[in-house]
C-alpha cells in the first residue's frame, strides 16, 4: 500500500487469474501417451503423465529427482530461558509454541544431464530447500512432502544410495595427500565386491576428470599451520570424494563459497561436467556472477520459502520480461532476479506484494503447471502406495538393507583403511611427532639438571619422592593435552564420515588407538632413559625397565583420560578448560601433596581413581624396595634409616605392587571404554 492508499499497481500487465494453460506432458523419449488423466490445477488444466520405466533401482544410471508440496516449519519455544519451567506445565501449555513456515508449498523437479541451481537472496529458503531434499533437517525443523525419485516415492535409505551430498564446509585430514586421501575413500565407500585394481583404477580417472594430476601428491594442508592445495584444488577433491562411487544423483551446498571469480567458476565447471555425463546435479548458490549464471541449465529462483521461477535461463528472462520486470542490458540476471525479490527495509509491504505476484504468476504459467503435473505424478503413486494398490518401489532394497550392514566396506577392509590412514595422519602431523619429542627430550634434560645426582640421604630422600612426583605430572598433562589438541580436532571429520556410512564407530576408535600406541610407548621411554640416571634413581637395570613400563602404563591411562574428555566435549577449547579442574584432584590424593593415610573416608573413592596415586606408590616401592641404609648427614633431624621406613612414613606398601599395576591396568581399559560410549553418544547426538 502507498501512502495515498492506492493499491500498487502489479508487476504483470495481464491477469494471471484468468490464465488457462492445456498442457500435455510428454516423456523423454519423444513418445506422447494417447490415455493421460487428466487433472486440474487451479485453473489450469494439465495431463498427469504416465509413469516411465527407469530401471530398477541398483543398475540405475539417470535419476529424475521430483519433490512436491513440499513445506517446512521452524518451531521454537517462545522463551528459551523458561523450558525448565515449562517441563511443568500441562500439555496444551508447552505445545504453545511460535511456529514460523520456512517454505511453502515448494514444488520443483531436477533432471539428467541438468545442474540446477537453487537461488535467492538471503533468507529465502535455498539451504532450507536442500536439506529438505536430502533428508537432513536440522533439530527444530519439521519438513513434510513428498519427494520421488523417477516419479516414485523416495526413502531416505533410497537417496542415500543413489546420491551424493557435497557439504559447504570442506573437512579433511591436512596431513594427507590428495591421492591418498582419494585411496582411503574408495577403500570404504566403494563396494566390497569391487577388487582393489579396480578400486585404485576408479581413483586414477576422478583424479584426471577433476582435474587433480597435478596435485595428487601434495598434501591437502591445515589452515595457519601446514600449507597445502588451493581453495579451488579442495572443493574439487570433495567433488572427487563423492564422485568415486559415480552416483546418478549430486547435491552440493553453496560450493563456491569462499573463493575467488577464476576458482568459482573453475568449481561450476566441474559440476557442469558431470552433468553433461548423464548426471542430476542440484546446487545452491548465492548471487553468481554472469559466467556462472550462464552455465546453468535451470534456475530454481526461491523467495519467501516459495518458488518464484524454475527453469532455464532464458524462461526466466522472459518470464520476468513478461511481468514489466525485464533484466536491463548489460546487467547481470542473476542479480536483477534476486534484487526484485529481496525484501527491502522500510518497504516490507511492497516486497510482499512483488513476491506474491511473481511466484501467483510462475504458478499458473505453463513451466509451473508442466512442474505442478510431475509432483502430482508423485503424489498419485504415493497415495497409491498407502492405500495398498501398489508396491513400494523401495521395499526389496529397504528389507534387503535391514538384513545387512549399512556400510559397503566389510569390518576388515574398514579397519585397515581407518588404521592406515590414522597411521599417516600420526606419522605426519608435526604437532604430535616432532614438538612431543622435542619437548620430552627438554623437559627430562631440566629435571635431571635440577635434581642431578642425588645421594641416599635425608635431603635426597626428598628430591627423589619430588623427582618421582614430577615424571608422573609431566606424563599425564603432556599427554592429555596432546590427545586433546589432535583427537577432538578429528571429531568433526569422524562424525561426517561415519554418517555417511564409510566406516564403524569402533572401528575408527580402535584404529586410532592402535595407531597412536606407538608414541605413548616411545615417549615415556625416551623421558625415562634421558632423566633416569641424570637423578641417580636406583642403578639396577631392572629397576629401570619397571620404572620405563610403570611411565608407560601412567602415559597410557592419561592418555585413556584425554580421550574421554576430548570425545565428551564439544571443541577443543571446552576439552582444554573442563581438563585441568579434573585432573588436579586426582593429583592432590597421589600421596605427595597428601599423606594417604590422611585422606578423608568420605574422599577416598576419588584415590581409587586417581592413576597418579597408583603410579607413585608403584615408582617409589620399586625405587625403595631393597634400600638398606640411608646415610644421615645431619644432626638433631628425624632420618629415614631404610627404603622401608621411607614407604611407611607415605602410608605405601610393598605388598601393594602388584595392586597398582593392575588397577592402572583397569583405569586404562576403563577410561577407554567410556570415551568409546561418549564417542557414540556424540554421534547419536549428531543425528
Amino acid at each position: 500500500m502507498t501512502a495515498g492508499n492506492k493499491k500498487q499497481e502489479p508487476l504483470i500487465s495481464t491477469s494471471v487469474d484468468n490464465q488457462r494453460v492445456t498442457y500435455n506432458n510428454s516423456p523423454q523419449d519423444g513418445q506422447t501417451p494417447n490415455d493421460s488423466p487428466q487433472s486440474s490445477v487451479g485453473e489450469v488444466t494439465v495431463a498427469i503423465p504416465q509413469n516411465r520405466n527407469y530401471g530398477a533401482i541398483g543398475g540405475i544410471e539417470k535419476v529424475t529427482y521430483t519433490w512436491a508440496d513440499v513445506n517446512a516449519f521452524a518451531t521454537e519455544s517462545r522463551s528459551r530461558g523458561r523450558r525448565f519451567w515449562s517441563f511443568w506445565k500441562n500439555s496444551s501449555d508447552r505445545m504453545f509454541q511460535q511456529r514460523k513456515q520456512l517454505l511453502r508449498n515448494v514444488n520443483g523437479a531436477a533432471y539428467p544431464g541438468e545442474l540446477l541451481a537453487i537461488m535467492g537472496s538471503s533468507g529465502a529458503g535455498k539451504t532450507t530447500l536442500l536439506n529438505t531434499l536430502t533428508f537432513r533437517t536440522p533439530g527444530g525443523v519439521v519438513a513434510t512432502g513428498t519427494r520421488a525419485l523417477n516419479g516414485q516415492p523416495a526413502t531416505p535409505d533410497a537417496l542415500t544410495a543413489l546420491s551424493a551430498y557435497v557439504q559447504q564446509q570442506d573437512l579433511f585430514i591436512g596431513t594427507l595427500t590428495v591421492r591418498e586421501h582419494l585411496v582411503f575413500q574408495a577403500m570404504v565407500r566403494m563396494d566390497r565386491h569391487i577388487p582393489y585394481a579396480q578400486r585404485m583404477k576408479r581413483v586414477q580417472e576422478v583424479i584426471q576428470e577433476l582435474a587433480l594430476s597435478k596435485c595428487q601428491n601434495t598434501v591437502i594442508g591445515i589452515p595457519g599451520r601446514l600449507k597445502g592445495i588451493s581453495g579451488g584444488e579442495m572443493k574439487r577433491l570433495s567433488f572427487a570424494s563423492e564422485v568415486l562411487t559415480d552416483p546418478p544423483l549430486m547435491f552440493c551446498d553453496e560450493p563456491t563459497s569462499g573463493l575467488d571469480s577464476f576458482m568459482a567458476q573453475n568449481v561450476i565447471q566441474v559440476l557442469k561436467g558431470l552433468a553433461q555425463k548423464g548426471k542430476t546435479v542440484v546446487c545452491t548458490i548465492h548471487q553468481p556472477s554472469s559466467e556462472l549464471y550462464a552455465m546453468f541449465d535451470k534456475l530454481l529462483i526461491m523467495a519467501d520459502g516459495r518458488v518464484a521461477f524454475l527453469g532455464s535461463s532464458d524462461e526466466a528472462f522472459q518470464f520476468f520480461k513478461e511481468l514489466g520486470a525485464a533484466c536491463p542490458a548489460n546487467y547481470n540476471p542473476a542479480d536483477h532476479f534476486i534484487q526484485l525479490l529481496a525484501g527491502v527495509p522500510g518497504r516490507e509491504e511492497v516486497t510482499r506484494h512483488t513476491i506474491d505476484t511473481v511466484c501467483t504468476a510462475f504458478a499458473k504459467s505453463e513451466i509451473g503447471c508442466r512442474i505442478a503435473a510431475e509432483a502430482e505424478n508423485a503424489l498419485y503413486n504415493e497415495r497409491k502406495i498407502q492405500a495398498g494398490l501398489a508396491d513400494a518401489p523401495w521395499a526389496m532394497s529397504s528389507t534387503t538393507r535391514a538384513g545387512r550392514s549399512p556400510y559397503k566396506a566389510s569390518w576388515c577392509t574398514q579397519f585397515r583403511a581407518v588404521l592406515w590412514r590414522s597411521w599417516l595422519s600420526v606419522t605426519k602431523e608435526p604437532m604430535l611427532i616432532k614438538v612431543r619429542f622435542l619437548q620430552t627430550i627438554m623437559v627430562s634434560i631440566l629435571i635431571g639438571v635440577i635434581y642431578f645426582g642425588q645421594n641416599l640421604d635425608q635431603d635426597g630422600v626428598m628430591n627423589i619422592n619430588g623427582a618421582i612426583f614430577m615424571f608422573l605430572t609431566n606424563m599425564t598433562f603432556q599427554n592429555i593435552f596432546a590427545v586433546i589438541n589432535v583427537f577432538c580436532s578429528e571429531l568433526p571429520i569422524f562424525i561426517r564420515e561415519h554418517h555417511s556410512g564409510m566406516y564403524r564407530a569402533d572401528v575408527y576408535f580402535l584404529s586410532k588407538t592402535l595407531a597412536e600406541a606407538p608414541v605413548f610407548a616411545t615417549i615415556p621411554l625416551v623421558f625415562t632413559t634421558i632423566a633416569y640416571y641424570m637423578i641417580g634413581l636406583n642403578p639396577d637395570p631392572k629397576r629401570f625397565f619397571i620404572a620405563s613400563g610403570l611411565a608407560a602404563l601412567v602415559t597410557n591411562v592419561a592418555t585413556s583420560f584425554g580421550y574421554l574428555i576430548s570425545c565428551a566435549s564439544s571443541s577443543v577449547s571446552m576439552a582444554a578448560s573442563v581438563g585441568p579442574p579434573i585432573i588436579i584432584p586426582f593429583m592432590l590424593f597421589g600421596g605427595f601433596f597428601l599423606n594417604s593415610g590422611s585422606v578423608p573416608p568420605y574422599l577416598s573413592w576419588i584415590s581409587y581413581l586417581s592413576w597418579f596415586h597408583y603410579g607413585n606408590e608403584a615408582l617409589l616401592i620399586n625405587q625403595w624396595a631393597g634400600v638398606e641404609t640411608i646415610a644421615c648427614t645431619r644432626e638433631n633431624f628425624t632420618c629415614p634409616a631404610s627404603g622401608q621406613v621411607v614407604l611407611e612414613t607415605l602410608s605405601f606398601s610393598q605388598d601393594d605392587f602388584a595392586m597398582d599395576v593392575v588397577n592402572m591396568i583397569l583405569l586404562f581399559v576403563g577410561f577407554r571404554f567410556l570415551a568409546y560410549l561418549a564417542l557414540l553418544w556424540r554421534t547419536r547426538r549428531a543425528k
